[in-house]
Parts: C-alpha cells; structure tokens; sequence
C-alpha cells in the first residue's frame, strides 16, 4: 500500500516532452523540463526544484499545463541498446504499428512495419520537407515546421504518414509514423528518455576512454 503523504516523483507527459524538445535551441522552459531526464531515475520534487532553480510557482504552473505530472514510484530510463529498443519503442506511437525514426540528415535510425525501402524514403523525404521549410521561411512564412501530416482520402478524417521534428542534445530527429499517430502516450517519453540516456552512456564511456 502507498504511501499518500510521501514526496512524488516528477516525469513529463507526451504533451510535455514535446514541448521541453521541439526547438534545436531550448528557451527556458523547456531547458527546466528537460531536468526531469537528466538522470536515470526521475527526481524527487523537491530535488527536482532545487537541481532545476525553478520555483514552485513554475512547478504549479507545470502541472496546470500537463506538461509534468506527479507519480508514486520512482520511474527509470529505459536502458537498452538502441538497435534493439527504438523499433519497440516507436512502434506504440502508430494505431497500425508502423513508424520510422530519423535523423535530421534522412538517415534511418530504425523502423518498424515499413520496408526497409519504404523507411528509407520516408526519412529522405523528411530530410528534404525541413529543406523546403527552412527555404519558405527565408521568403517569409511563418509556418510550422514541426510536423505535417499527408492524407489519400479528401475528408482528411486519417493521415497516412505524419512526419514530426524533436531534438535531443543538439542532434534533430524526425518521427515518422504510419496510419493514425498516438504522440499523446508514454511511449514518446520512453523514446526521448532513452535517446538521452543513451547519449549519456556514451559520452561517459567516451570521457573514460
């Protein structure tokens, strides 16, 4: 039986992680969320508060937006070798079970449905979607250039593929997911958690090397 008066740990929500990972330059906020994946393990509140200089009017603040959200139990990083986790873990984030994951530069990371072929267009044409974005935005739109969807059928109800943009630690990735997208479930957090995790293991291998 838990204990209801004992600190909670914090995490961030899927609507959270994207917004502490959208921009390739964190602004303030998101540099605050993205404390609550510093570590292995989530923190304490208030080890959260103190690590993070935020206040717990931020916290409050936080919390009302759904962007962070209190758990009993102290939840851990994945901790898996990538080649083996990221086809499990972007595969929750499509109703049919097919999705792909990028880097910004179209190479593929890994997929999951697709053909190898199908994926490897998929995260070229991505590639080449943040091109065509960042050349309409020297003309002077304002659009987003975080995510698109495409549709076959013209009521537009069901995209066929959505492509969404997050970064972790500098390096850009692109998300490609087949059929209905489900972005609002933890297996986005796991896969932001556990590209960082993976990015911490290695530059402590590199240091000590």
């Amino acid at each position: 039986m838990s204990d209801k008066t004992a600190e909670p740990y914090l995490m961030l929500t899927p609507i959270g992680t994207l917004r502490a990972y959208a921009q390739a330059e964190p602004d303030e906020v998101s540099m605050a969320l993205q404390t609550l994946m510093a570590a292995a393990e989530a923190p304490l509140r208030s080890a959260w508060l103190e690590r993070s200089g935020m206040d717990l009017t931020f916290l409050t603040v936080a919390l009302a937006e759904g962007w962070v959200h209190e758990v009993t139990q102290p939840l851990r990083a994945p901790d898996a070798n990538l080649d083996n986790y990221l086809p499990h873990a972007i595969a929750g984030l499509s109703g049919s079970r097919t999705a792909a994951l990028a880097s910004n530069d179209g190479f593929c990371l890994a997929r999951v449905g697709y053909s190898q072929t199908e994926a490897e267009a998929l995260c070229a044409a991505a590639a080449e979607f943040a091109d065509f974005i960042q050349r309409q935005r020297q003309r002077g739109w304002s659009g987003s250039a975080r995510a698109v969807s495409f549709h076959n059928d013209i009521d537009m109800l069901l995209p066929t593929t959505t492509l969404l943009m997050f970064w972790v630690d500098g390096a850009g990735y692109w998300l490609i997911i087949g059929d209905e997208p489900l972005i609002n479930n933890i297996a986005f957090v796991q896969l932001v958690w556990g590209l960082r995790a993976a990015n911490a293991r290695f530059s402590a291998v590199s240091m000590d090397a």
